[in-house]
C-alpha cells in the first residue's frame, strides 16, 4: 500500500437499492487465503434494516440478513472468529456470522445503545455494550450470556475503547459533566460479588474522541472541547497499576495537554500512532502534532473540507467533500517524517453529482472501501483493491 498509486488499483462500484450506508468494517483479516490470494471481506449497515457483507476484490455482495425490526446503529467485527455484531434502536444486540440466515445469538439492553466494543483476550472473546443508562454490559462471545453489568456514568456512554493489549477499557460520555473512566479489563470479565470494579476518574470533562496509542498500550490521548468558544485541547495520560496498603489501584499520569490555536478550525476526528504524535483534520488540512503541541506537518491534499478521517496504526485516510480520498501511512519506528502521504483517489463513477452525507473510508493492508452517498435514499460502496 505505501508504493501503491491510483493506477495499482482495481476499481469495483456497487450501485443499486442499497439505503444509506451506515456504519462499515472488515469482517476479514490480511492473512492470504486459498491459493495464496488475500481476500478482503466488509460488512456494511443498511438504513433498510440489513447487514450486509461483501467481496471487495470481486465488487460483489456475498450475504445479507433478513430484514431487522429496528434500524441497526452499531457494528463491531471480531476478524478472527468470523463473527459480526450489531446493536440495534431498541438495544438489541446480535451476533453473526455472516453464512447462516439468521443471528447466532441475541441479548436485549432493552434501552438504547451508543457505543460497542469487542475485546479478544488471554480468557477468550467478550463484547461490551454501553448504553443511555450509563451502564457498560460484557457479554460472551458467541453466545452473548451477560458476564457483568456496571453502571458507569449518570449519562449516556457514547465511548468504549479497549487497550492494545486488552489490559484497560476506557469508557466516556460526551456530556459535559462526564468525567471518563478507565476499567481494569479483567475486573468486568471475572466481577467479584458485592465489589465494584477497579477503575479510575479521569478528571477530564468534555470529552468528545480518545485513542490508545498502537504502540504503547497503556498510553491514551483525549480530545476535548471547553468553554464557551469551545476551544480544542487535547491531553494524554499514562495508566498503571499500583499497590497501596495492601489493595491495587489505577494511577494516570498526565504526561501532555495542549490546546489548538483559536484561529483553527475545530477538528471532529483524530488518530494516533506511536504515543508520541496525533493526527487530526481542520477544514481541507490534515495536521501532525507532538501530543505536546508541536506541529510537525501540515498535509495539503484535499482542496474541499476533510469530512472523515479513518486511522489505525498503519494508515491513515481522509476523505472530503468532493468524494476524493487520500491514503497516508505512518513510518516504521516513528522515523522522519513521521506520516507519508502516499496516494489520492477520486471517486471515479459516471455520477458526478455533489454528495449529500460525507463520504467515509476504511482499509486493510490490499484494500480500500469508500462509502459515497449522491441522493438521500441510497449510498454507493466504493472498493478498491490491489493488483495481485
Amino acid at each position: 500500500m505505501a508504493l501503491a498509486q491510483p493506477e495499482d488499483f482495481i476499481f469495483k462500484e456497487a450501485t443499486g437499492n442499497l439505503g444509506i450506508i451506515g456504519p462499515m468494517a472488515y469482517l476479514s483479516g490480511n492473512g492470504p487465503t486459498m491459493g495464496g490470494r488475500e481476500k478482503s471481506i466488509i460488512c456494511t449497515v443498511s438504513s433498510k434494516h440489513m447487514l450486509y457483507a461483501w467481496d471487495v476484490q470481486e465488487g460483489t455482495m456475498i450475504w445479507s440478513s433478513p430484514v431487522q425490526q429496528s434500524s441497526i446503529t452499531h457494528l463491531a467485527t471480531l476478524p478472527q472468529l468470523h463473527l459480526a455484531f450489531t446493536v440495534d434502536l431498541e438495544g438489541t444486540v446480535k451476533v453473526w456470522n455472516c453464512q447462516d440466515q439468521d443471528a447466532l445469538a441475541t441479548f436485549p439492553v432493552s434501552q438504547a445503545c451508543f457505543s460497542l466494543e469487542v475485546c479478544l483476550t488471554k480468557d477468550g472473546p467478550f463484547l461490551m455494550v454501553g448504553n443511555s443508562e450509563g451502564d457498560i454490559y460484557t457479554l460472551t462471545v458467541p453466545e452473548l450470556r451477560g458476564v457483568s453489568k456496571v453502571h458507569a456514568f449518570k449519562y449516556t456512554v457514547d465511548l468504549l475503547h479497549c487497550s492494545p493489549d486488552k489490559k484497560w477499557v476506557f469508557a466516556s460520555g460526551t456530556h459535559q459533566n462526564i468525567l471518563p473512566r478507565v476499567f481494569f479489563t479483567e475486573c468486568l470479565l471475572k466481577p467479584s460479588e458485592g465489589k465494584s470494579p477497579l477503575s479510575l476518574s479521569i478528571p477530564f470533562s468534555s470529552c468528545c474522541r480518545a485513542c490508545w496509542a498502537p504502540r504503547r498500550t497503556s498510553r491514551i490521548t483525549l480530545m476535548y472541547r471547553r468553554g464557551s468558544s469551545k476551544k480544542t485541547g487535547f491531553t494524554t495520560f499514562d495508566l498503571m497499576t499500583e499497590r497501596t496498603g495492601g489493595r491495587t489501584v489505577i494511577q494516570a499520569h498526565q504526561v501532555a495537554t495542549f490546546l489548538l490555536p483559536v484561529h483553527m478550525e475545530s477538528p471532529i476526528w483524530m488518530g494516533a500512532s506511536d504515543g508520541n504524535m496525533i493526527v487530526f483534520e481542520s477544514g481541507p488540512y490534515l495536521f501532525l502534532f507532538t501530543i505536546s503541541g508541536h506541529q510537525l506537518q501540515r498535509f495539503e491534499d484535499h482542496q474541499r473540507t476533510i469530512g472523515s478521517l479513518w486511522a489505525d496504526s498503519l494508515h491513515v485516510l481522509t476523505t472530503s467533500m468532493d468524494d476524493s480520498l487520500h491514503v497516508y501511512m505512518w513510518e516504521e519506528e516513528g522515523r522522519y517524517p513521521y506520516l507519508k502521504s502516499c496516494c489520492h483517489l477520486e471517486h471515479i463513477g459516471s455520477d458526478l453529482t455533489p454528495s449529500c452525507y460525507v463520504s467515509k473510508a476504511i482499509c486493510d493492508n490490499v484494500s480500500i472501501v469508500c462509502v459515497v452517498s449522491k441522493n438521500r435514499e441510497s449510498s454507493i460502496l466504493v472498493m478498491y483493491s490491489l493488483h495481485t
